[in-house]
């Protein structure tokens, strides 16, 4: 247990975190075993209420991997990935919708209100916010896994403005009519970037971007976008990593201040990184 200096000295650390963080804008893509722990859900709810009681703007989007993948299963549909993204046939597609902005994102939106914030629930098709198109590579069809063509962020502008905290379902409309599967990390990026952001957080099931994925104390704390370019080229980023990676490339290149991958299953990870020295995870940014 701290002792009172020790408490009064966290404060203090935090202070001037707090000042230079008021009326920012943190773009915070929420996935992961995170979602599907109860205890460790509460602790991402408490992090992004406390952003939100200090003057931070927090846009929340979420994904919902295990739990598609648990209902999948439940109902004999195989699961399909390609380099770490979901391929999304049309009753796949049906699933990701009845999870993700049936369930999930109620289920936030009703925990943030819960903790005294208000928050509302959006999808790519409310107020025009996303469009998107399929995701069209050279000999493969990726069925309903959609690209984001273009946003309009003024909703989320409005909303934020306002003091609502937006929690954005990663799916989009196109102009077909139809749902698309969006990347939750590339969806929060390309939304970090229409707001200005000036943080990208990336909750993750690992603690950040590892030199050896096994392991975990080769954590690099730091790193520029030519050493991230330079490890996706070696393989050393791979799998799951990789769209995480191409977005914080992205999002550095088109003006975010910065991007954290955070390991999702500790405790209060977004209040570390934010308001302490030593901060966590792994720090991405454009030098």
């Amino acid at each position: 247990m701290l002792s009172d200096q020790e408490r009064v000295s966290v404060i203090s650390e935090a202070l001037p975190y707090i000042r230079k963080f008021r009326g920012e804008t943190f773009v915070i893509k929420y996935g992961g075993a995170s979602m599907t722990n109860a205890r460790l859900k509460q602790k991402v709810i408490e992090d992004i209420a406390l952003l939100h009681y200090v003057g931070v703007r927090p846009v929340l989007v979420h994904g919902g991997g295990p739990e598609i993948n648990q209902m999948l299963g439940k109902l004999n549909i195989p699961a399909q990935f390609k380099d770490g993204m979901r391929v999304t046939d049309k009753q796949t597609m049906e699933i990701v919708e009845m999870v993700l902005a049936g369930k999930i994102q109620k289920e936030l939106v009703g925990l943030l209100n819960a903790a005294g914030t208000k928050a509302i629930g959006l999808t790519g098709r409310d107020a025009g916010l996303l469009k998107a198109k399929k995701l069209n590579t050279e000999n493969f069809d990726w069925g309903f896994t959609g690209e984001i063509e273009s946003i309009s962020p003024e909703i989320l502008e409005l909303l934020t403005k306002e003091n609502y905290i937006p929690i954005i379902s990663s799916i989009a409309w196109g102009e077909d009519g139809e749902a698309y599967n969006i990347n939750a990390d590339l969806m929060a990026a390309e939304i970090a970037i229409s707001l200005k952001a000036k943080k990208l957080i990336l909750l993750t099931d690992t603690p950040g971007i590892l030199n050896d994925k096994n392991d975990k104390s080769t954590l690099i704390n730091k790193m520029n976008i030519p050493e991230m370019k330079k490890l996706i080229d070696a393989g050393i980023i791979a799998g799951g990593m990789i769209p995480k990676t191409l977005s914080a490339i992205d999002s550095l290149e088109r003006g975010v201040g910065s991007v954290h991958i955070l390991d999702g299953t500790f405790e209060h990870v977004i209040l570390l990184e934010t308001f302490t020295q030593a901060g966590v995870g792994t720090m991405l940014s454009s030098e």
